[in-house]
């Protein structure tokens, strides 16, 4: 095992620890990495419903030539497959992102503000480090299976490794703009521009019009 990169890959994700407390305190700096977040969000949501698509059609395809042709396809069930292991890791990003993974958040949400801000920076550093691990490994096994074939659809079987490292560099962008919004009420302040985001930019009740 090469533990330089995992080395390398630790101290990336607590050198990233700093850099993000830096761009939260840059309202600018703020708003660009959300807008690109944003659109890399899109994007991997976009594959994530293709991969899905995909996986259905074909899956109605495998039934429907078992079944009612009663001559099985020989490709679908590898296409099944590979489009949910796609569209699985796509959607780790997506939930890592709007914070919808399983987790306990007694201390986060009852804690004092710095327990909080301990328990986020740690979150941050552990998710960093995990996906890049994924993703280190998960491109290196890509490169060393790129010449054995997918068996059924005779493409290179790198093409299914390839969804880890692709959704792990997402999720990598995912944690990272999480902690740089700061939550909701932070992302909310940095797209009005205004201290509270938009609760603060709503009228009250009794304001006058």
């Amino acid at each position: 095992m090469n533990t330089l990169a995992l080395q390398a890959i630790g101290l990336a994700a607590l050198a990233a620890l700093p850099a993000g407390l830096l761009l939260r305190r840059s309202l600018p700096a703020r708003r660009a990495v959300l807008a690109l977040d944003r659109w890399l969000l899109l994007l991997a949501a976009a594959g994530a419903v293709a991969a899905l698509a995909v996986a259905v059609g074909a899956g109605a395809w495998q039934v429907a030539t078992r079944f009612v042709l009663a001559q099985p396809s020989v490709w679908s069930e590898a296409l099944v497959r590979t489009a949910l292991i796609w569209m699985v890791l796509l959607g780790v990003a997506l939930a890592l992102r709007e914070g919808a993974l399983v987790s306990i958040d007694l201390a986060e949400r009852y804690g004092p503000p710095p327990l909080r801000r301990a328990v986020e920076a740690a979150s941050l550093v552990a998710a960093l480090a995990f996906m890049g691990v994924l993703f280190w490994f998960g491109w290196s096994m890509a490169e060393r299976v790129r010449f054995q074939q997918m068996a059924g659809l005779e493409v290179s079987i790198a093409f299914g490794y390839a969804a880890i490292p692709v959704g792990a560099a997402f999720a990598l962008l995912g944690a990272f703009a999480r902690f740089v919004g700061g939550g909701a009420a932070a992302e909310g302040a940095a797209r009005t521009g205004r201290p509270g985001g938009e609760e603060a930019a709503r009228p009250r009740a009794g304001d006058g019009a």
